[in-house]
């Protein structure tokens, strides 16, 4: 079977890196004989004759998984869309609005229900996105909420690190492009960094870094942490890194998602709806903090009560999983019938 797979393909982002990584796996394991074909999202949005033509010679579209429905690559353009001969398969996908940005317009939506319609099946990430294209105008029942594939990406182990038997805290920021960064900066560093240290001091904790964009450099040596240790690594071994985590605060929806996906407790300070919608999604909606509230210790209070609660939040998080994988599979059983 021949597969035109169109996604969100930034390898400078882990999180894009893991989403794409872990829909192959998922498709490889489970439609034997596949040779995928990768193409960017951007070619629903410029709409290209020679993009369509290599498309058409596939025998299946998937689209996604990640953040799809996101101002940078709309409108698509629907005379494209409308070309596509094969059964289009949207896998897992999500909604994208950060906090500060402007709303979508009225083609831009208009465009992703057209997306939506002539697809043969369309799955989403979390019931925030489902509830986005229902008000654009797509039919409920043709949205499977299935979460983020991403959460079963494979784990590769490292082979030049090693971890000691101490309390490990990783952090995560997100400065890869979010304009609203600046307006919360002073209350981001000062939350890390206090909570850092509780955790420095109460219990002698390593302090890691965990790296999903080249751009966190920058952030990064704002942090007045001490010892604090960088960790970039392909996102299967940095996924293996956050599983040897006790507890991870991140900002990347990624960060949390592989660190959920690690069975890993996981505090999320949010940026974007998505974030919010991810701890829904996963039953933990104590889970995510707003940028806008990190004021007296918000963090720190929720990262005490987060460690002294790890092993529960493991528990529940290996339930949940187990759950969501039924989920993906339910799907690719849907996708098995398509003709």
């Amino acid at each position: 079977m021949k597969i035109a797979h169109i996604h969100v393909w930034d390898k400078n982002n882990k999180g894009d890196f893991a989403i794409v990584q872990a829909v192959q796996q998922i498709i490889g394991e489970n439609l034997t004989d596949s040779k995928i074909s990768d193409f960017p999202m951007t070619v629903l949005r410029d709409g290209k004759k020679t993009d369509i033509e290599k498309i058409n010679v596939a025998d299946l579209v998937i689209i996604g998984g990640g953040g799809i429905y996101y101002r940078w690559f709309l409108p698509y353009s629907t005379e494209f869309i409308k070309k596509i001969k094969p059964p289009i398969v949207i896998f897992g996908v999500g909604y994208i609005r950060e906090i500060g940005s402007r709303k979508l317009n009225k083609k831009e939506i208009e465009s992703i229900a057209v997306l939506n319609k002539k697809a043969a099946l369309s799955s989403v990430r979390d019931y925030y996105t489902k509830n986005f294209l229902i008000k654009a105008g797509v039919p409920i029942k043709k949205i499977s909420v299935i979460g983020d594939p991403a959460i079963f990406l494979l784990e590769k182990k490292p082979k030049k690190i090693t971890f000691n038997n101490k309390i490990k805290i990783g952090l995560n920021l997100n400065y890869s492009g979010w304009l609203g960064f600046g307006y919360f900066e002073k209350d981001i560093l000062k939350s890390y960094e206090e909570t850092a240290s509780y955790f420095q001091n109460e219990f002698d904790a390593e302090i890691y870094y965990m790296y999903h964009h080249p751009d966190e450099k920058k952030i990064c040596q704002k942090l007045k942490i001490d010892k604090i240790k960088p960790i970039n690594l392909p996102p299967t071994q940095q996924k293996y890194v956050y599983g040897k985590m006790d507890l991870i605060i991140g900002m990347m929806l990624h960060s949390v998602v592989l660190s959920f996906g690690a069975k890993t407790p996981e505090i999320n300070v949010a940026y974007d709806i998505r974030n919010k919608s991810f701890a829904k999604f996963i039953g933990c909606p104590e889970l995510v903090i707003s940028s806008k509230k990190l004021k007296n210790q918000t963090l720190l209070k929720r990262a005490k009560i987060v460690f002294k609660n790890r092993q529960n939040y493991k528990i529940k998080f290996e339930r949940r999983k187990e759950k969501i994988w039924k989920k993906h599979l339910l799907f690719l059983d849907e996708i098995k019938k398509i003709k």
